[in-house]
């Protein structure tokens, strides 16, 4: 099992407004070898937010499928502001990100006692 996690730096004040954007339901759910997200928020960072989006897959193939599927370029499109609107174009939040790999080599798990 791999762990891709994208580290998001954004403008203070966003994460929390963002991170519902990466947990929604759709077509990721679909593609073959994917286990779940999680979105967490690094906590006691003052100048900058980091969302941190952690996708778990079952081959480093089935994330390359899924990144260069047409169905991630749907979910990463920017929205466009209509031709015929006056409103100046929205700044993004974000202030960068880093794609992290991980490889899980060990598991430990909770064990329930009835």
């Amino acid at each position: 099992m791999y762990i891709v996690t994208n580290r998001i730096k954004m403008k203070p004040g966003f994460a929390e407004k963002m991170a519902p954007n990466f947990s929604r339901p759709g077509a990721l759910q679909q593609m073959e070898g994917f286990i779940k997200v999680e979105v967490a928020i690094t906590q006691n960072l003052t100048e900058y937010d980091e969302l941190n989006v952690n996708m778990y897959w079952e081959t480093l193939e089935n994330f390359e499928a899924w990144k260069t599927s047409d169905a991630f370029k749907q979910a990463h499109k920017r929205p466009e502001a209509s031709s015929d609107s006056n409103e100046p174009k929205k700044e993004s939040p974000m202030l960068g990100s880093e794609l992290v790999i991980t490889k899980v080599v060990g598991l430990v798990e909770a064990t329930t006692t009835n």
